[in-house]
């Protein structure tokens, strides 16, 4: 019995399951994978879904950055369905590069 439970211990010691080894780890790669733009995206869909409350987002494209004299725009297309219309809505967020407000939000619909 002694035994089985010191090859036990030492089982979920080296185990890749040990909760232990991994949080820091996983936090990191969590973090590395937030794009840039994250917080813009928010903001484009907030933006969006009061513009246009009786709308679905049913699909989000990051289409870039655009940097120019002290100010950045952050540019989306997000795909909408209200009733039986689909429709793009393209967003345009500028801000001030170093204190990161808000400029202006610009809203232009496509048809595609």
């Amino acid at each position: 019995m002694r035994l089985l439970l010191i090859s036990f211990s030492v089982f979920l010691l080296l185990s890749p399951t040990n909760l232990g080894a991994y949080p820091l780890q996983q936090i990191a790669v969590a973090e590395k994978d937030i794009p840039s733009y994250a917080k813009w995206g928010r903001m484009a869909m907030k933006e969006t879904k009061a513009k246009y409350p009786n709308a679905a987002i049913i699909d989000y494209l990051h289409r870039g950055r655009e940097t120019k004299d002290g100010s950045t725009i952050e540019k989306f297309k997000l795909w909408l369905k209200e009733d039986n219309r689909e429709f793009g809505v393209f967003i345009n967020i500028e801000f001030n590069t170093e204190t990161e407000k808000v400029i202006d939000i610009t809203f232009r619909e496509s048809s595609s």
